[in-house]
């Protein structure tokens, strides 16, 4: 549907080099969305592979576990779009002081990506709203060291930024003028809690994000936390238990539709387009991360059964894997971390275990070694590093 902008262009002195600013209406979109026979089905099965993915918690013998993972495979995917190039690897490495000077940065940012989605998971766990101030703190966790952390943290920004070319005279896209950003956000915070708006979650969902990447309130880190808004709504709605449904992959591997699309919303008011593309994402994310969850499934229970055959040393050797599958890179000292045995002990269950062919030593190092559960880790890497993007 043809509407028009769906915003006002501002022109903006800047010298003699004029430019438009482009500052959005408030939410809901006027006249509102028209949902097709097609779009309503879109809509459904959406609505089906979520329910899906929500329920899929209950196959896990420990939810936690998954969502441990997936939050770190999504900080890779989500990281790697604005041009880091670190691996899941690397980010446990990470986690366990073991990394490359050379990727600090790289991974850094992935690890505060990550702090900052945990933050608002507890946060909103403790009763906290979804709220433009929750976003503030969770972007001063995202961008607390390395690179942006110049970029005013966890604050609206208070200059002007742009998208493309060197300066806002020849952008691609230039946002709101500073002095618009608090309004802006005010009353995107408005619709996510409006109960007389019209649409279902996830509906609500593809069009906050679109209102958020359009007012890209800060000067850095906005697509990191525009594709966390999405889970979260979907959790604050009660329609995901976990905030599970991340869409890095999907906006990764469909980079120029993506922006395209944003950009056919600004100028001509369609937000139908957007929302297809949308709902294809979530069906499609909802139903690899249900495979995955699978996946990982089989595994434990493949490798957990290969256990049972240890007699005697089968429930040390037990508690010790347990370890590694909350943390896939560990060392004989970090994974006693997680038991009640003696080190001699562990060590001893962490040779059987390579010995079973379920972890593997990675280092090489007489001291200090780290070990790998190799299939855990392969199951979480579908689609990372799959095509390059620089944002």
């Amino acid at each position: 549907m043809h509407r028009g902008p769906s915003g006002t262009y501002l022109k903006q002195p800047s010298g003699s080099d004029a430019f438009q600013a482009f500052c959005p209406a408030s939410l809901p979109p006027d006249p509102p969305l028209v949902f097709s026979p097609k779009r309503r089905k879109l809509l459904e099965r959406a609505t089906l592979a979520l329910g899906r993915l929500d329920s899929i918690t209950l196959l896990l013998p420990d939810p936690d576990i998954f969502l441990y993972a997936y939050v770190r495979r999504e900080a890779i995917l989500s990281s790697q779009i604005e041009g880091t190039q670190s691996s899941l690897s690397d980010l446990f490495l990470f986690e366990v002081e073991e990394f490359s000077a050379d990727s600090l940065d790289d991974v850094t940012e992935v690890s505060n990506y990550v702090k900052a989605l945990n933050y608002g998971i507890t946060r909103m766990a403790d009763g906290f709203p979804l709220s433009n101030r929750l976003l503030r703190e969770m972007h001063a966790i995202l961008l607390a060291d390395g690179r942006g952390s110049d970029k005013q943290p966890g604050q609206f920004r208070t200059s002007q930024n742009w998208i493309g070319g060197t300066r806002p005279g020849t952008a691609h896209y230039v946002p709101p003028p500073p002095y618009l950003v608090e309004e802006s956000m005010s009353n995107l915070e408005k619709f996510l809690h409006d109960e007389t708006q019209p649409y279902q979650t996830l509906i609500k969902a593809g069009i906050a994000h679109v209102q958020f990447e359009t007012i890209h309130p800060f000067l850095d880190g906005n697509g990191r936390l525009g594709r966390m808004l999405i889970a979260f709504i979907l959790h604050h709605e009660g329609q995901l238990k976990h905030p599970l449904l991340y869409l890095s992959l999907y906006f990764k591997q469909h980079r120029e539709r993506y922006y395209e699309l944003l950009d056919i919303v600004r100028h001509e008011g369609d937000w139908e387009a957007w929302i297809d593309f949308f709902l294809t994402g979530v069906e499609v994310t909802a139903g690899n991360a249900v495979e995955t969850a699978r996946n990982l499934v089989n595994i434990f229970r493949d490798d957990g059964k290969s256990l049972q055959h240890l007699g005697a040393r089968s429930g040390s050797v037990l508690r010790v894997y347990q370890a590694f599958c909350q943390r896939p890179i560990n060392s004989i000292g970090g994974a006693k971390d997680f038991t009640d045995l003696s080190y001699p002990a562990v060590a001893a269950a962490v040779e059987s275990l390579v010995t079973l062919g379920i972890l593997k030593e990675i280092t090489g190092r007489k001291r200090n070694r780290l070990y790998m559960y190799s299939d855990y880790i392969k199951a979480l890497e579908t689609g990372i590093g799959e095509t390059e993007a620089q944002e």
